[in-house]
C-alpha cells in the first residue's frame, strides 16, 4: 500500500532527441500512485555536461547555474502543488499534479444552478402531461431563490456541485427564514426542492455522495385551523351588497362543501360532473397538486352555487362552474369577509378544505377512509392531518357511556 502511494519526481534528458547543437532536451518524470507522467521543460543542455545520478547539470558555470536553479524551482513547486491536494484530501491523480503545475484550470463537473435550469427545462417539457404547471412555478421560484442566496453568500453567479458542502445548508436555511422571511415550514419545502436537486445530482454521477446527508429536515406541526358549524353558517347567510365579494364568499362556501382545493376549484367545469352509481351528481376531478381522483358527491347547497352561477359571463367565457379569480384576490376578499362577519380567524381557501374535513365531515360521522377519497389523499395517514374532533362530536360520541352509567354506586 505505501508503495501504491509513492510520490517521485526525476529530471532526465531525452537522449534520442538530439540537436544539430548537441544539446539533448530536459525532461521531467512525476510518479504518483505507480503512474507515471513524463513532461517536457522547455530547457537542453550538452549530453557531457548532465549527471544522470543526481538528475542535474555539472559544473558552476552559467548556464549549468541557470538550469540547476530552475530545476531546483520547479521541484518546489511540484512539491508544493503536491502537498495542497494532499492536505485537501482529494482523490487526485499524476495528471492533476501536472495540470497544476502547467496552470490548467481543474474540471469541477456540475454547477448547481446550471443543473438546476436543465431540471427545470425538463419539466416545461412535461408540463400538463407529467407536472402540474404550479410544479414548474414552484421549482422556477426555488431557482430564483437559490441563485439569490448564492449571489448574496458566495459572490458568485454559480457553485460547483463539489463546492457543496453542510455549512451551504446551514446558511442557505438562515436565508429563507431571515432574507426570505419564510416560515420553517416553508423553508423546508424549499430545501427539500433543492434536495432533488442533489439526488438528481448523485443519480446522474455529478456526485458521490449527498454533501447534506447529515442535515435534518423536519416539519414543525402546525393547525390551519377551520370553521365551525356557527361560523359557517354566519359566512353563508351574510348579506354581502358588494357583488365580487358575494362571488368569493359563494367559491369559499362551496370548498367548504366539496373540499376542493384552490387550484382544482378554480378549473372545475361541467366535465367533472357526473351522475354516481347512486343516481345523484358527483364531481369526479383529478387533483392539480397529486393526479390522484377526488370523488366527491354534490349537496344541496353546493348544487345551489353552481345553479346560480351557470349563466355568469365569466363561467361561459372561461368553461367553469365558478368565478374563481386568482389565490391572491380571493385571499385578500376572504380578509374583508372574515372582518365584516366578526370571525376572528384567518381566511384562506386552503382553511375551506380543513372545514370540509373537520367540521362538514368527520364531526358529522363520516369515516375518515370517505373523507380521505373525497380529499384524493393517497393514504389515510394524510387525512389524519385533518381528523381533528370537536367536543361537540366527543360528547355525542360518549353519551351513551353516561347513560350506562348513571345509576351505577359506588
Amino acid at each position: 500500500m505505501e508503495k501504491l502511494n509513492t510520490f517521485s519526481i526525476l529530471f532526465y534528458l531525452k537522449k534520442n532527441r538530439v540537436s544539430k547543437s548537441g544539446e539533448a532536451p530536459i525532461y521531467m518524470r512525476i510518479t504518483y500512485r505507480g503512474k507515471q507522467l513524463a513532461l517536457s521543460l522547455n530547457r537542453s543542455i550538452e549530453i557531457d555536461a548532465w549527471n544522470t545520478d543526481t538528475g542535474a547539470a555539472i559544473g558552476n558555470g552559467k548556464k549549468s547555474r541557470e538550469i540547476n536553479h530552475y530545476l531546483q524551482s520547479t521541484l518546489s513547486i511540484i512539491y508544493q502543488h503536491y502537498k495542497i491536494l494532499r492536505e485537501n484530501d482529494q482523490s487526485f491523480t499524476v495528471h492533476d499534479i501536472k495540470d497544476l503545475f502547467l496552470g490548467v484550470p481543474k474540471d469541477k463537473g456540475k454547477k448547481v444552478l446550471e443543473l438546476y435550469r436543465e431540471h427545470n427545462e425538463k419539466i416545461k417539457t412535461l408540463k400538463n402531461i407529467d407536472y402540474a404547471p404550479a410544479t414548474l412555478q414552484r421549482y422556477e421560484t426555488s431557482l430564483r431563490f437559490t441563485q439569490d442566496f448564492i449571489k448574496r453568500k458566495y459572490k458568485k453567479d454559480d457553485l460547483y456541485l463539489s463546492e457543496l458542502n453542510h455549512q451551504f445548508m446551514v446558511d442557505y436555511e438562515i436565508y429563507f427564514k431571515t432574507v426570505r422571511k419564510c416560515a420553517h415550514n416553508t423553508t423546508m419545502k424549499y430545501l427539500r426542492n433543492f434536495k432533488k436537486i442533489i439526488r438528481l445530482a448523485i443519480i446522474s454521477g455529478y456526485l458521490d455522495k449527498d454533501p447534506f446527508s447529515n442535515f435534518k429536515m423536519r416539519l414543525k406541526k402546525v393547525d390551519r385551523g377551520f370553521l365551525s358549524e356557527e361560523e359557517l353558517d354566519i359566512i353563508m347567510k351574510k348579506e354581502i351588497s358588494n357583488k365580487r365579494l358575494e362571488q368569493i364568499r359563494d367559491c369559499f362556501v362551496f370548498s367548504c362543501f366539496t373540499g376542493l382545493a384552490y387550484s382544482d376549484l378554480k378549473r372545475l367545469s361541467g366535465d367533472h360532473i357526473v351522475t354516481g352509481t347512486d343516481g345523484g351528481r358527483w364531481i369526479k376531478i383529478k387533483r392539480m397538486k397529486t393526479d390522484n381522483m377526488s370523488s366527491i358527491p354534490i349537496l344541496p347547497i353546493s348544487q345551489k352555487i353552481i345553479d346560480k352561477y351557470k349563466n355568469d359571463t365569466y363561467c361561459k367565457a372561461n368553461n367553469v362552474l365558478l368565478p374563481v379569480r386568482s389565490n391572491q384576490k380571493m385571499n385578500n376578499y376572504l380578509h374583508e369577509l372574515a372582518t365584516i362577519c366578526e370571525i376572528e380567524k384567518n381566511l384562506t381557501s386552503h382553511l375551506a378544505r380543513h372545514t370540509f374535513a373537520t367540521t362538514v365531515t368527520l364531526n358529522n360521522n363520516v369515516p375518515v377512509e370517505t373523507v380521505s377519497k373525497m380529499l384524493g389523499h393517497s393514504s389515510i395517514n394524510m387525512t389524519k392531518i385533518y381528523a381533528r374532533l370537536l367536543d361537540k362530536k366527543v360528547g355525542q360520541d360518549m353519551k351513551h357511556l353516561n347513560d350506562k352509567y348513571a345509576n351505577v354506586n359506588i
